[in-house]
């Protein structure tokens, strides 16, 4: 007989196999990844068709297979349709959904993973477009956290001084370093070695931040960045240009980081440059 077990979880990858077959990658709390085929589900009407769609939270019932398990039943759970109303927040979504990815695990529990991806596909199906960086940072920043290697942001990672942006100074700078793990106050260290060319072709040059990014970067850490205003940014906008050019910088920094630390590219951030940056 076959063996079937139950699963609930939320649709993260689906490609196409065969004729009319989906692949699913599934995040469940329980199980962790799951990876198996929904059969028919490309098919005009299938019973499956809707269920297989991305960021779909069903209740599954599956059947082991030798190589790969088999969906044969559904009960969809909930479904973020504000998503696939705007590009923007799809982009957005598909982003976080590979940093998941990179992350999650296969016959482990990951039910903080699903409940902190939940949470953020709610805060990005309800963002306004002009927010929507915000909210991409904040989820972003949030599963780096969950990993525990978010870059650190208050304190300098060699002294572990507390790091104060001072707005009111525009010349004001400290660095970033992926190397170090996050903030470095040793700004003219890095320009020495820059003015004498001692950086070496490979190299990760420290980035040197403003004061407006460095507090972008610190609200990061806050549970609730998204929820007083549509950017999330007060009166910083003032400070070094527009809300989307301000956050821009931030995802940028974040995505870089990222991509180093897995060694692995986001392919949907190629889309964020060409649907989000410009709103």
């Amino acid at each position: 007989m076959s063996q079937t077990y139950k699963a609930t979880g939320i649709n993260l990858k689906a490609i196409p196999l065969g004729e009319t077959d989906r692949l699913l990658t599934i995040l469940t709390p329980d199980l962790g990844l799951v990876r198996a085929v929904a059969p028919g589900s490309r098919k005009h009407q299938s019973r499956l068709g809707g269920r297989s769609d991305l960021f779909v939270i069903n209740d599954w019932l599956v059947v082991k297979g030798k190589r790969l398990d088999k969906l044969v039943q559904a009960e969809t759970v909930r479904t973020f349709p504000g998503l696939s109303q705007h590009l923007g927040r799809l982009t957005a979504s598909q982003y976080l959904a590979e940093v998941v990815l990179l992350m999650a695990l296969s016959e482990c529990p990951q039910g903080d993973l699903f409940q902190l991806f939940v949470e953020h596909l709610e805060r990005l199906e309800t963002a306004t477009p002009a927010a929507l960086l915000a909210a991409l940072c904040h989820g972003l920043y949030h599963l780096l956290a969950l990993a525990g290697v978010a870059p650190e942001v208050h304190h300098c990672c060699l002294s572990r001084l507390e790091i104060v942006p001072n707005l009111l100074d525009p010349t004001w700078r400290v660095e970033f370093s992926a190397d170090a793990g996050g903030l470095v106050q040793s700004v003219e260290t890095v320009r020495s070695r820059e003015a004498q060319g001692r950086y070496s072709k490979g190299d990760r040059r420290p980035v040197l931040l403003t004061a407006t990014d460095v507090a972008l970067l610190q609200q990061l850490s806050k549970p609730e960045i998204i929820a007083t205003g549509s950017t999330g940014l007060g009166a910083l906008e003032t400070h070094g240009g527009t809300s989307q050019q301000l956050w821009s910088r931030v995802e940028r920094l974040l995505r870089d980081y990222t991509q180093d630390y897995f060694e692995r590219p986001i392919r949907s951030a190629a889309l964020v440059d060409v649907c989000l940056a410009t709103v």
